[in-house]
């Protein structure tokens, strides 16, 4: 593996740049991606950043977030993928990727999650609560001062995928980080508010139908909910109206993981997984061929819900101290 100084040298030399995120983009794939964008448009690299679909409404407050094109329109001399953990995690935008390397490109991983392949020809994966954690490292390496917008890039990752800094992967390093961007403009309060409070009233309601049919399991140290095609359509709300919903379950006190499955197409359903700690969820999701961290994971079933459910159970089951 590369060090964070080498991967810093390699982008400074690069003419152009094509960033990559990962499919479903959270907080983090997209803030790393923007905030390297950022910086290599201060070093006078041109760059721009791609993800194969939809950017959830929520991070659409930031300047420059409505300008991600779902393909590359750059014959850029460099690839660099951030957040994701594999090349299937770019959807279909992995062929793109890989025609890519066939073309010789120069490849660049930048990775916060264990189960990360090292896919690139330069790779840098550091397990923290977020990606934008190496990602502020990384822009410091390359000589750059974050000004306000790129230092909200930042801080929209770190908060995203540290649940507001409240994961049990948080630690010294990840608030000194963050105090680092605030110091540098970034609006905690806004953020914090755009990202986890804000909501529609349609949210609310679809968020309620679905705590209030939570199902309990093993003990009810499982707890699992449901959000179908159904229930998103009656409520008028995309996928990405789910995010947040498996946080609830690990409020409650007897519960060690919870997971949410949402139905992304019939006979189709992407589980989230989340722990306290006592289960490695990175390995529950590998027993379906997902993965991510030891906290907080995601995986694919296909076939019955019931079935997936069942399959579900027994891996955390397995997992769970007598």
């Amino acid at each position: 593996m590369n060090t964070l100084s080498e991967i810093a040298d390699v982008l400074r030399r690069l003419k152009s740049a094509v960033i990559f995120t990962h499919m479903r983009p959270d907080g983090d794939t997209l803030g790393s991606a923007m905030a390297l964008h950022r910086a290599l448009f201060m070093l006078g690299v041109r760059s721009e950043v791609v993800n194969e679909g939809d950017i959830p409404e929520k991070f659409l407050f930031l300047e420059g977030m409505k300008d991600i094109r779902r393909a590359p329109t750059l014959d850029a001399e460099g690839y660099v993928c951030v957040d994701s953990s594999d090349e299937a995690r770019f959807g279909q935008l992995q062929s793109a990727f890989l025609s890519g390397v066939k073309k010789g490109k120069v490849t660049v991983n930048i990775d916060h999650h264990v189960s990360n392949t090292r896919y690139c020809k330069y790779n840098f994966v550091r397990p923290r609560a977020s990606n934008c954690e190496n990602m502020a490292e990384l822009v410091r390496l390359m000589g750059v001062k974050p000004d306000k917008l790129l230092a909200e890039y930042l801080l929209m990752g770190m908060v995203t995928d540290s649940g507001a800094f409240s994961h049990g992967d948080v630690n010294g390093e990840t608030l000194r980080a963050a105090a680092d961007v605030v110091d540098a403009g970034a609006d905690i309060g806004v953020i914090t508010y755009e990202v986890f409070r804000k909501q529609s009233k349609a949210r609310a309601k679809l968020y309620a139908e679905v705590i209030s049919r939570l199902r309990y399991d093993l003990g009810d140290r499982l707890v699992t909910a449901l959000v179908t095609q159904e229930q998103l359509a009656k409520y008028g709300l995309k996928q990405d109206a789910t995010e947040g919903i498996v946080d609830f379950g690990l409020t409650v006190s007897p519960v060690e993981v919870s997971v949410c499955m949402m139905e992304v197409r019939r006979g189709q359903y992407k589980a989230s997984l989340r722990s306290k700690g006592t289960v490695n969820v990175n390995e529950v999701a590998g027993v379906f061929g997902g993965g991510g961290h030891v906290l907080a994971s995601g995986c694919m079933f296909f076939g019955d819900y019931e079935e997936a459910y069942d399959k579900l159970r027994y891996a955390v089951a397995q997992r769970l101290p007598q």
